[in-house]
């Protein structure tokens, strides 16, 4: 990961804890609002800086492709 794509993900998950906490939310079902209020922020924040640079902080430089093989099962 780059050190961007480090920072939005920290963003994320910092916006969502304190949500959370804010919302006392408890268990899965109620965590989701949190969740998806969370990643919004920080999508917003790097939408926002890509747009001001002209450059993309989420590249294909790090990504890890990922491969499936299918297992059979013997009996």
């Amino acid at each position: 990961m780059s050190d961007a794509e480090l920072v939005f993900t920290a963003l994320a998950e910092l916006s969502t804890r304190q949500i959370a906490e804010t919302m006392q939310a408890k268990g899965l079902i109620e965590n989701k609002i949190p969740a998806k209020k969370g990643g919004k922020i920080a999508k917003n924040a790097r939408l926002e800086l890509e747009q001001k640079t002209g450059k993309k902080i989420v590249n294909k430089e790090n990504f890890l492709s990922i491969v499936r093989k299918n297992k059979k099962i013997s009996k």
